[in-house]
């Protein structure tokens, strides 16, 4: 007998392992879709459709990246823009992929702020730290693991982040609890996601699309209320920004960690 969950990780893993190499190789990455190729001027950013990828990135922050990190960019909103960072902050990006939320994150918090990513793909953590260099950013690190286990001692960060990351966990809870946990009292959470319409069946959902292409395993609203205040967070919100499949939808998500 499998064991569902480890097998869905190492799936993702390997999805974002392959799409990793392909920018660093010089071609493009996908989630959910078919790309195009490359050109003489480097790798493209990720041509899916207008609901994923670079293209949700005003240009003034597209043109201060790295070609490679928005070749790498697989995300379904802007979380650097949802979380209004502040300068001097501590920012930790689950699942920063090629490092595209902790470049950007990095020039808003300023040099008396970091920013932190998280992933737990080792040729993605490669690509992230090759951008950071060719961006010049000296104020983040890029930390391997899970989202559902955070390297981090607790109360040290000012402002989690995530672009659609979270609906590919296979332990959604662990990863709110340890959002929850490293964040300090009045912390808060920022983040942007693929979520369901409640009428949505799991079963619905995965008809819409597969898990690693960042459908199936999306929370209903719901289901992303309920679970961000099951592990103590407050002020939740979230906010649907375009529909990415029948039903399904990027959304804004919001919370605090209270100061008591």
């Amino acid at each position: 007998m499998t064991d569902q969950p480890t097998d869905l990780r190492e799936t993702v893993r390997q999805r974002y392992a392959t799409a990793a190499l392909k920018v660093t190789e010089g071609g493009t990455a996908c989630c959910g879709s078919d790309c195009c190729g490359t050109d003489d001027r480097g790798p493209e950013p990720v041509e899916i459709d207008e609901n994923f990828g670079s293209t949700l990135y005003a240009a003034a922050d597209r043109d201060t990246l790295p070609a490679e990190a928005l070749a790498a960019s697989l995300g379904c909103g802007n979380p650097t823009a949802v979380a209004e960072l502040l300068p001097g902050e501590r920012v930790l990006d689950l699942g920063s992929g090629g490092g595209i939320d902790v470049l950007l994150s990095a020039r808003r918090v300023g040099p008396t702020g970091k920013a932190y990513g998280l992933d737990m793909t080792e040729e993605m953590l490669a690509l992230a730290l090759a951008n950071a260099r060719k961006a010049g950013a000296d104020n983040v690190e890029f930390l391997k693991g899970t989202i559902e286990a955070v390297p981090l001692p607790a109360a040290t960060i000012d402002v989690v982040i995530s672009n659609c990351v979270i609906n590919l966990s296979v332990d959604k809870p662990a990863v709110f609890a340890e959002a929850f946990r490293v964040l300090r009292p009045g912390g808060r959470i920022g983040v942007t996601d693929v979520v369901a319409d409640d009428t949505l069946t799991p079963a619905q959902r995965g008809e819409r699309g597969d898990y690693v292409g960042c459908i199936a395993g999306a929370l209903s609203f719901a289901e992303y209320r309920a679970r961000l205040e099951a592990a103590g967070f407050t002020d939740v919100e979230v906010t649907p920004t375009h529909s990415v499949a029948d039903g399904m939808h990027s959304a804004v998500v919001r919370a605090v960690k209270p100061t008591v």
